[in-house]
């Protein structure tokens, strides 16, 4: 059996070390007209993430006879997220949905950066997984749905190479440091969405990717217990009238 990977006792700019995510925070109902939104807070980065869920699906889904809905997601990093400006961009993703459970409908996820600190795209999965685990929550609450179409909670996070040293959650600062790249889509039972990692003008060992990987898991385990809280504290909470 191997032996799990070593860190260094190193300390980072903000205080923290190698293995500490950054203070997290998920703030409920952003969006009052959305089917579920939260505002997440990953340090300095801020994400609201909204979805609206659409009792309709494309047309080529009808025309094709396709069963089940569609689920689609953009990211988007606001002019005034970043110093200086920066234009507008869109890229896609995904979530764990059972698409036959959620029936002919379709669940539109909206990720805008309100404040960007590194981390931006990892912080808009996890906000939106928490959005869309609410959203369908409330759809069967009001007996729109007969069973949860989510099937597992997701989260990401990101990791890299510092001066020989693994860390994990990488702020703006770091991001620019760091001599390896590495981030980590999982679901909350451990099972690998994506992993991604590069060399920055650099190579790196099979000991620092095990090193970034361990790290990454560690991050993803308390980023989903921050978000089983939420919907635990949901489940004894009177709804809001």
């Amino acid at each position: 059996m191997l032996a799990p990977p070593k860190f260094h006792s190193m300390q980072r700019s903000d205080g923290r070390g190698p293995d500490e995510i950054r203070p997290l925070n998920f703030e409920l109902n952003v969006a009052p007209h959305a089917s579920g939104s939260v505002l997440i807070s990953m340090g300095n980065t801020r994400v609201i993430c909204a979805v609206t869920i659409e009792e309709a699906v494309p047309r080529w889904m009808k025309e094709q006879g396709v069963s089940g809905g569609w689920l689609t997601a953009e990211y988007s990093m606001l002019p005034y997220s970043t110093h200086p400006r920066k234009p507008r961009d869109i890229a896609k993703g995904r979530m764990d949905v059972n698409l036959e459970k959620l029936g002919p409908r379709t669940i539109w996820v909206d990720c805008d950066v309100l404040q960007a600190d590194g981390g931006t795209r990892t912080a808009a999965i996890t906000g939106a997984s928490l959005a869309v685990a609410i959203a369908c929550r409330k759809f069967m609450r009001e007996k729109k749905l007969d069973a949860a179409p989510m099937q597992k909670l997701v989260a990401a996070v990101s990791a890299g190479i510092l001066d020989g040293q693994a860390i994990v959650d990488l702020n703006y600062e770091e991001d620019k440091l760091v001599s390896v790249d590495f981030n980590l889509v999982a679901t909350e039972d451990g099972e690998f969405v994506e992993v991604q990692s590069s060399g920055e003008e650099a190579t790196f060992a099979g000991s620092e990717l095990d090193q970034m990987l361990s790290l990454g898991r560690k991050g993803i385990s308390a980023l989903v217990g921050a978000q089983r809280a939420v919907l635990a504290r949901m489940m004894v909470t009177p709804p809001e009238t």
